[in-house]
């Protein structure tokens, strides 16, 4: 029988990591009180080496969700996810060959400066917005989602977890800046299957390069190093991590599935989402050891807290670089100030939206990167490789983004089908024909969207495809306009 609950050790260890992220941005506050600048503050002071850098890269995508998520896709959907090392790899040559050397020769501290030298400020300007959006959407989630999950599992009290996280990282961030962000932290070619080699080397490849190759949150940290080649190392190093990340990830999966094949408590009611599986697991196994629940939990939220801090602090250079200093005349002590206030503002902001998630019952959507991602790399690719791309490519972004045109029947028939084939399927795989029939014959009160089924198809392409899809569409049009405007 599980332990439902933490012991007072748990509460310990992870009361502990707290104290200790909050303690990293009290000693660089004071280290750096003498050197009151936003440059300092935002970029390091382009002091900082390859190892540091290299790990706070790999822990800021490599959250909680990913902690929670990954093993439970494994789990439900089997180990294809592993290609993903195949994407890391591709997406760290591109960005290490064609995103890093432009960026850094610039001395830049928001992406999007480029973005003004090469078009105009208006492009530049939308970029920064739809970062912004993209930024503290993700955030909220990034804090919710695995509060939610220990919470229904362990007993930690949700809003207790959400707050404590998000003011933990507010305050270093705001406090310490980069430097205490960065020391804390085959073959089947449907196009529809959630995970295939192909969604997951092709689409991961654009979805990773776009967030290693122009999100603020990881360009910010490698354009910080001493030298372009600690930048390009420190992206191999990370490389490294995140493959050993993902193995961990997929293995905790199939550990997963070998001890609950026979009796999944997701199917059997114990668990209300499958983010709730490995603490589900911790607990279920370790929780007779009072300390080691609580120290996955810490490791964990760790992985949050360094994901947020960095998008708190990217939030911050955007804001000062794109949209305050070029609109008004301030000394550096001031911007300085201004650095730390956005940086209290955004972080209040994302524990604001994590609330409101927590309030509305909202699930989080990860295909976040690649439906808003998708467009900024077409952009910045634009740039770079299209030398006759005129300033007119902004009106490429504001195409329409795909979505998934189902209505809530849909979704619950889905949801339904795919809950009873996954219960009945672990114990009898060969039933699986008999067991579809089923639950098509179970589900067939509910109401279909009136499209047409070719189209209603494309509809239901893997989430991995929407950065690839957002990036063509974005230079396709974008060439277009440029050949029809330009000289």
């Amino acid at each position: 029988m599980a332990v439902t609950s933490f012991a007072l050790a748990d509460y310990v260890v992870f009361a502990l990591m707290l104290v200790v992220s909050a303690a990293v941005g009290i000693y660089y506050a004071w280290v750096d009180r003498s050197r009151r600048n936003p440059g300092n503050f935002l970029t390091g002071g382009r002091k900082l080496t390859a190892l540091p850098v290299s790990l706070s890269l790999t822990a800021s995508f490599m959250s909680a969700i990913t902690v929670l998520s990954f093993p439970a896709e494994v789990y439900q959907y089997g180990a294809n996810i592993g290609f993903y090392g195949l994407s890391y790899l591709m997406a760290m040559l591109i960005t290490s060959e064609v995103f890093l050397p432009i960026f850094y020769k610039l001395e830049i501290t928001s992406t999007f400066e480029y973005l003004e030298l090469r078009f105009n400020r208006a492009t530049r300007l939308l970029g920064t917005l739809l970062f912004i959006v993209q930024t503290i959407l993700y955030s909220g989630i990034v804090i919710y989602v695995p509060a939610l999950a220990l919470n229904q599992v362990t007993g930690m009290n949700l809003w207790g977890v959400v707050i404590s996280t998000g003011v933990v990282c507010t305050f270093y961030c705001t406090l310490g800046g980069l430097k205490a962000v960065v020391w804390t932290d085959v073959f089947d070619t449907n196009p529809l299957r959630r995970h295939t080699f192909w969604t997951v080397a092709i689409g991961g490849t654009f979805l990773w390069t776009s967030i290693y190759g122009t999100n603020q949150s990881q360009v910010q940290r490698y354009i910080s190093c001493k030298s372009i080649a600690h930048a390009r190392l420190s992206l191999f190093i990370n490389l490294l991590g995140l493959w050993l990340i993902l193995l961990c990830a997929v293995f905790a999966g199939m550990c997963l599935y070998s001890i609950y094949k026979s009796c999944d408590p997701w199917t059997s009611g114990l668990l209300s989402a499958l983010d709730q599986l490995m603490p589900y697991l911790v607990m279920d196994v370790l929780g007779d050891y009072p300390g080691l629940p609580g120290l996955f939990v810490a490791a964990a939220f760790s992985g949050s807290l360094s994901t947020v801090s960095s998008s708190i602090n990217a939030l911050a250079a955007v804001t000062v670089e794109d949209l305050i200093k070029p609109y008004a005349s301030m000394s550096e002590r001031q911007l300085a100030w201004i650095s730390k206030g956005t940086s209290l503002l955004y972080g209040v902001l994302c524990i604001g939206m994590a609330g409101w998630y927590v309030l509305s019952s909202k699930q989080a959507v990860i295909s976040i990167f690649g439906v808003i991602g998708g467009p900024l790399l077409g952009l910045f690719t634009l740039g770079i490789l299209c030398p006759f791309a005129t300033s007119k490519v902004s009106i490429s972004l504001l195409h329409l983004i795909p979505k998934k045109a189902v209505n809530k029947h849909s979704d619950k028939k889905k949801m339904i089908q795919e809950k009873v084939l996954v219960t009945l399927d672990h114990r009898d795989p060969e039933n699986v024909p008999f067991l579809k029939k089923i639950t098509q014959d179970f589900t067939s009160g509910f109401t279909t969207p009136i499209i047409r089924p070719a189209l209603a198809d494309w509809y239901s392409v893997s989430y991995l495809y929407f950065s690839p899809i957002g990036t063509i569409i974005t230079i396709s049009v974008g060439l277009i306009v440029s050949v029809l405007t330009g000289k």
